[in-house]
């Protein structure tokens, strides 16, 4: 990791001030940001429950706490926030709020954040949800998250709370409304192919698409695989191996002809065929092919360029969901009082983005590296200018 450029000072402070205080002014201790601070490093030292995050407080030095803004308890001393005082502040905040500052914050960044490279050439964002399992408490169903999380590398923007997956696609438009997107890919899975969001997408975001078409689009679905696709070579070919498993997929493009009628899905340009093969160890070889369009033309994207889309769009499950699970292990919290299970969900959005945008390939690997020097975390927030990670 390198050193922290210099606009990175202060500046997750300055959006967590915008996060309205749900407490009441009188016999506030201890301040807001401070706070949500102190959440912010002990999770991204690999804090996995409020229980964690207060012991991470508890160890903290007088030095750290003075930075959050703690003030004195006792002469010489400052006294960390209690376990009952983080738990009531995550289960009262704005959830929408929180989210907005920390998608805000992430947003805020050039090429240099990501050592300069750029991973294909126009910038993509997957819309996928994910349920909080654990949330699940009685009579209370789980509580499940709609999120527009970036390809590479893999930095959610926005996030939204829905009632359930079958509710994902109303909050489709709010999730995406208050981001530029202008010339960006917006990747999404077939709950998503909307006739009505993707026609928003183009004429009022200025964004392209690849749109997966499935049976809730059964003219679009029907007129795709009756596509010559026998007649048309193989465009794109990638094979690699990961998480115990290989796999293989190929890619073949074909231009919809408007003057022939073209495809019934709104500024549809290009018709693809995704075939894929997976071999995991000990089982049988599997295969699957996907049909989409997408309103990139031919001159706007190589096949290459498309399957790295489709590709990049399932890969959000083993960058993202994947660490906040095994990382974070947001599927065993069983946290469930009011905005608690999305506060604590954004907080590790925030860990994965910060580390990712710093360079980290290893979530877990890094969040050790930190954990055992409160000092560490505080750097990683530009607190201090202090390069204290090791290895910087």
């Amino acid at each position: 990791m390198g050193p922290l450029h210099e606009h990175d000072t202060g500046r997750l402070c300055a959006h967590l001030r915008r996060v309205p205080d749900p407490r009441s002014r009188r016999g506030r201790w201890y301040p807001l940001v401070g706070l949500l601070l102190i959440c912010a490093c002990a999770v991204v030292s690999g804090a996995r429950t409020i229980t964690e995050i207060t012991e991470w407080g508890q160890r903290a030095t007088t030095t750290v706490l003075e930075q959050f803004g703690i003030r004195r308890h006792l002469p010489g001393r400052r006294r960390a926030p209690s376990h009952a005082t983080l738990t009531r502040l995550l289960a009262a905040l704005d959830g929408d709020a929180l989210d907005t500052a920390i998608g805000a914050y992430l947003a805020e960044r050039d090429h240099t954040d990501v050592g300069g490279t750029v991973s294909s050439p126009r910038p993509a964002i997957a819309v996928d949800g994910k349920a909080l399992s654990g949330s699940a408490h009685r009579q209370q169903r789980h509580r499940h998250l709609l999120s527009a999380v970036t390809h590479a590398p893999t930095v959610t923007l926005a996030q939204r709370e829905v009632g359930a997956k079958t509710n994902e696609t109303a909050a489709f438009r709010p999730l995406l409304e208050p981001l530029d997107l202008a010339g960006a890919v917006v990747t999404f899975d077939a709950l998503h192919s909307v006739k009505d969001q993707v026609r928003w997408l183009v004429q009022e975001k200025k964004a392209h698409y690849i749109a997966v078409i499935k049976g809730n689009q059964p003219t679009a679905s029907a007129q795709v695989k009756a596509l010559p696709w026998e007649q048309v070579p193989v465009a794109h070919t990638v094979s690699g191996t990961g998480h115990g498993r290989r796999e293989s997929r190929s890619v073949k493009a074909m231009a919809i002809a408007e003057n022939l009628g073209g495809i019934a899905f709104p500024e549809a340009r290009l018709a693809l065929r995704i075939h894929r093969r997976r071999q995991e160890s000990g089982k049988r070889q599997t295969r699957e092919t996907v049909y989409a369009v997408t309103s990139l033309d031919t001159h706007q994207a190589s096949p290459a360029d498309l399957g790295g889309y489709v590709r990049g769009h399932w890969g959000i499950e083993n960058s993202s969901h994947h660490v906040r699970d095994v990382v974070f292990a947001e599927d065993a919290s069983t946290v469930h009082t009011g905005s608690a299970p999305r506060a604590m969900a954004a907080l590790r959005n925030l860990a994965i983005g910060r580390l990712r945008l710093l360079g980290a390939d290893n979530i877990a690997k890094t969040t050790r590296a930190i954990r055992d020097a409160p000092e560490h975390a505080v750097w990683i927030w530009g607190i201090t200018d202090s390069p204290l990670l090791p290895g910087t």
